[in-house]
């Protein structure tokens, strides 16, 4: 296995490469899956490529606008006040700068994929299988906060219609409710939570799909609803209510607090803007629409957010401590208290009818990348099992929506929040890092669309999710590294030696 072969790099990135030698050792250690390869592979089972500009936007809108702008309102409002503002436009620039980098790899590879498909091509196996373990902190962690953030809504309905659980039912045990008496209580368990993502998973195991159709009505009471708030809470600002604009100030590395603190803990409210990437077998023209689908829904999700919060802040106040950041309900919570009741309880019933939408693509995303990482050997194959009727990937679906639900039921949303966040800034970074690696290394590859001033953009990326992750605070981090210290023990356990890329490199050098 040490002794020396020459080897083709036309094989592992593209036959753009020369000719090089490395010991067997060291390319056994890389295990890069080639671009060429995932193309080929795409190739032979392909789907039938009918989405256009106007439904990547309408896909990206549909998996952004959720939890984030409906709930985290006031979770930001309680790190870092009227502040959050700046809070919204940090995020957002880190969110594009990113989406500009995804654009140019996603033309360049237009494959159902992920951040996971794209490491393996370009900085090998271990690298890959760290970006799939994060990618569980993005999308299945994701999946938990969006249910506790549709069941915050739910909660709210049903208690005005004189049918609300006990408190005890409306949280988890790792939450704190806020009692009439400004008394605090730990919950229970988060009931509607735990059946709202039992409910998505049963769908998703039976091959309840979504439509373009589906997901263009969901968007369109989405924006109706933020729409709706925009308008009957902007005359309500007031100049007094953005003052102290920053009563925890910028904040500080680890604290969690501050503006930054909030910023990665709103980051969450722009992630789902990579699912476009995700539909590129089934789009016409992918190396144009991609990019435009992806630049473009996040630029209008991104305008919206800033008036949204603009609004919620100068209409209510965001001091931390005060009635918005203990709302579970922030945005119906302010229109009733601006006397809006009926709409503010429409705009609740919006994103009850639209939150499973999300939680459903989450979970869905979680298990197409499990799935993938089965067919490569990374995970017990059975992962990869379809059921006989349903024709899905039942067993990690249900695997997947169990631990969903799970979650939903024991932790609050901002703690979910911020450890998805931190498995998503991960996966960014590495996809960041790896289009600057194909820059430098594979130069004559043809690119469709090339990420503009990409050694200024790719730095920046890679920068604003540093600075995201370390404001994530102490605990969430701590969280993040035993995660990826878990992912390692498996990896080198079992899937480096499972991997179906590793047994045919092996067996390539044997033959040598």
């Amino acid at each position: 296995m040490g002794h020396l072969f020459t080897l083709q790099l036309g094989r592992v990135l593209g036959n753009d490469w020369a000719s090089f030698s490395l010991t067997g050792s060291c390319m056994e250690f890389l295990r890069i899956k080639s671009l060429d390869d995932i193309l080929a592979n795409a190739e032979k089972k392909p789907l039938k490529r009918q989405l256009d500009a106007f439904h990547l936007i309408m896909l990206g809108i549909g998996a952004v606008i959720g939890t984030g702008i409906f709930v985290l309102t006031s979770v930001a409002a309680d790190k870092a006040g009227p502040g959050m503002l700046y809070s919204f436009i940090i995020s957002g620039i880190v969110c594009m700068l990113t989406a500009l980098i995804y654009a140019e790899i996603a033309s360049m590879v237009p494959v159902s994929g992920s951040a996971y498909t794209y490491s393996y091509a370009v900085l090998g196996e271990i690298v890959a299988w760290m970006v799939g373990w994060a990618l569980i902190l993005e999308y299945a962690v994701a999946a938990g906060a969006v249910s506790v953030g549709w069941s915050g809504y739910m909660n709210g309905i049903l208690r005005d219609s004189g049918f609300g659980l006990p408190l005890a039912l409306t949280a988890g045990p790792a939450d704190t409710i806020t009692l009439a008496d400004g008394t605090t209580a730990s919950g229970g368990f988060n009931l509607l939570a735990f059946l709202v993502a039992l409910l998505v998973t049963w769908l998703l195991v039976i091959g309840t799909s979504k439509s373009a159709k589906f997901t263009g009505v969901l968007v369109i009471i989405k924006i109706v609803a933020l729409t709706a708030f925009i308008l009957l809470a902007f005359p309500a600002v007031q100049s007094a209510n953005f003052e102290p604009m920053m009563p925890n100030g910028w904040g500080t590395p680890l604290s969690g607090v501050g503006v930054f603190g909030a910023a990665a803990s709103i980051f969450f409210a722009y992630v789902g803007f990579d699912a476009v990437s995700t539909a590129a077998e089934e789009t016409k023209d992918p190396q144009r629409n991609i990019p435009i689908g992806l630049i473009g829904s996040l630029l209008i999700c991104t305008v919206f957010y800033l008036l949204v919060a603009y609004a919620a802040v100068g209409a209510m106040g965001a001091q931390p401590g005060g009635a918005l950041s203990q709302s579970r309900e922030p945005l119906a919570f302010i229109l009733r208290e601006l006397g809006y009741p009926a709409i503010g309880n429409a705009v609740a019933l919006a994103a009850v009818l639209a939150l499973p939408s999300v939680v459903l693509m989450m979970i869905y995303g979680q298990t197409r990348i499990l799935f993938n990482m089965a067919r490569d050997g990374l995970v017990p194959p059975v992962l990869a099992k379809v059921h006989p009727t349903f024709h899905t990937p039942h067993v990690v679906t249900i695997i997947t929506g169990v631990a969903v639900a799970l979650f939903a039921a024991i932790f609050p949303v901002g703690m979910l929040a911020d450890i998805s966040n931190s498995g998503t800034l991960f996966a960014f970074l590495i996809v960041a890092v790896g289009v600057m690696v194909l820059r430098k290394v594979n130069p004559l590859r043809e690119r469709h669309f090339k990420t503009p001033l990409i050694w200024l953009v790719g730095p920046l990326a890679v920068g604003g999710c540093l600075l995201l992750f370390v404001s994530l605070g102490l605990y969430t981090i701590k969280l993040f590294f035993a995660w990826a210290a878990i992912g390692l023990v498996v990896y080198f356990a079992y899937s480096r030696r499972n991997s179906h890329l590793g047994q045919r490199i092996q067996g390539d050098i044997n033959a040598n």
